[in-house]
């Protein structure tokens, strides 16, 4: 397993030289692209395991997904501050404070499983979720780091991409280094390595620049935000983003739960799920930057919007590994069309001095939501089974559907 890791790093630099060599894509966005999976790969380490060595670490089944809950609240927590501070000191100075927020959380990670502490471990998941939400503002720095508004879908495809890696990095790396150094109940090591990383990814960022934009960077410059909040174009963008989040979260932190624990499946398999999956949010941005200006966003929203659709008949079609694994594969290419959809047109609903404190509303509300819907899949998957989560999703299917509509039929 751990010539998968070593693969996955080289693959990762041969994409980055590929990337700078054929493409004229500002240097920015290719250092963006190069550390991105290197500090995000903790995040699915805490989806991956946290529900599994939860349940060795506190008694109660139903608060085994309380890890991956804190950590999502640490995203929605630090949205607002992430933003800001990049409004005050800019972008690169206040993702070096969110990297340096993200490997305290894997030191804080590393002692908890050393001394099999719940409640500590759940403060590494928080901090973590931290550091998640300085990872998140990125996006908008790969967006101000580009000159032409046309290369915007593009941008956003190829750095959402990049989450192919830390899909496979962090799962691997949890499996590969769990026994590494000696703990309780394991995973001690998967952390050292994910902070070894985190430290690379730093000193990777040292290289970033700062974009320059007008003087039009204050957080209180423009419009009332109820003014901005109440466009339609906001209001598409926000819900395809925030329901398409929550939902994503709310399938994909229950599933290890209900694979591995309720169901028997190993954790191979429970591992090749949830690698699947990540794979999938990431993969089609491959042809999404192509797809967004040959079909138009209104196509690609409608289209996430029916595989989600797909994702609840495939998911009650039975309880097999490969129900699990088509259902997480089309949940993730589902949500990369939205989230795509929902980033894309933010940009859209606001003007440069407005958007530090649109961005940061954008995600405290995508987070929040996330937050709540990753917490009620462990009530909910042990008070009704798998078959419960997939039938509480339809109601927000069906929303998406109106909007999606709505979107469909505005000029």
């Amino acid at each position: 397993m751990l010539s998968n890791i070593a693969l996955t790093l080289m693959l990762l630099l041969v994409a980055t030289f590929c990337v700078r060599r054929f493409s004229s894509l500002p240097n920015n966005v290719l250092l963006l692209f190069l550390l991105q999976p290197l500090v995000m790969a903790a995040s699915p380490v805490i989806v991956f395991i946290g529900g599994i060595l939860s349940t060795q670490l506190t008694p109660d089944n139903s608060l085994a997904t309380l890890p991956v809950t804190i950590m999502i609240l640490g995203v929605a927590s630090a949205a607002i501050p992430a933003a800001m501070l990049a409004k005050k000191l800019g972008r690169k100075q206040a993702t070096f404070i969110g990297f340096s927020i993200g490997l305290v959380g894997n030191v804080t990670a590393m002692l908890a499983t050393q001394i099999a502490s719940f409640s500590l471990f759940c403060l590494a998941a928080f901090l973590l979720g931290a550091c998640t939400a300085f990872i998140q503002q990125l996006r908008f720095a790969a967006i101000e780091s580009t000159e032409k508004e046309s290369q915007i879908p593009n941008v956003l495809s190829l750095l959402m991409l990049s989450g192919i890696f830390s899909a496979f990095l962090g799962p691997e790396i949890a499996v590969a280094a769990k026994d590494w150094i000696d703990s309780p109940y394991g995973y001690t090591g998967s952390f050292t390595l994910i902070a070894v990383l985190n430290v690379i990814a730093m000193i990777i960022l040292s290289r970033f620049k700062n974009p320059n934009i007008a003087n039009a960077t204050q957080m209180e410059g423009g419009r009332p935000l109820l003014t901005i909040v109440k466009q339609p174009i906001f209001i598409i963008a926000l819900t395809s983003a925030a329901i398409g989040f929550a939902l994503m979260s709310y399938l994909m932190t229950a599933t290890p739960l209900s694979m591995h624990q309720l169901h028997g499946h190993s954790l191979h398999d429970t591992k090749w799920v949830i690698q699947t999956h990540i794979a999938a949010m990431f993969l089609p941005s491959l042809i999404t930057g192509w797809l967004i200006n040959k079909i138009g966003l209104k196509h690609i929203f409608f289209l996430g919007t029916l595989l989600y659709a797909i994702v609840a008949v495939v998911a009650f079609s039975g309880e097999q590994v490969i129900h699990y694994w088509w259902a997480l594969l089309l949940l993730g290419v589902g949500w990369n069309f939205l989230f795509l959809t929902g980033t894309t047109l933010l940009p859209k609903s606001y003007s440069a001095n407005e958007r530090h404190k649109v961005q940061a509303l954008n995600d405290f509300v995508i987070f929040s939501c996330q937050g709540l819907a990753s917490l009620m899949a462990g009530w909910v998957l042990f008070q009704s089974n798998w078959t419960g989560v997939v039938s509480s999703s339809l109601p927000f299917i069906a929303i998406l559907f109106i909007t999606s509509i709505w979107f469909y039929r505005r000029k």
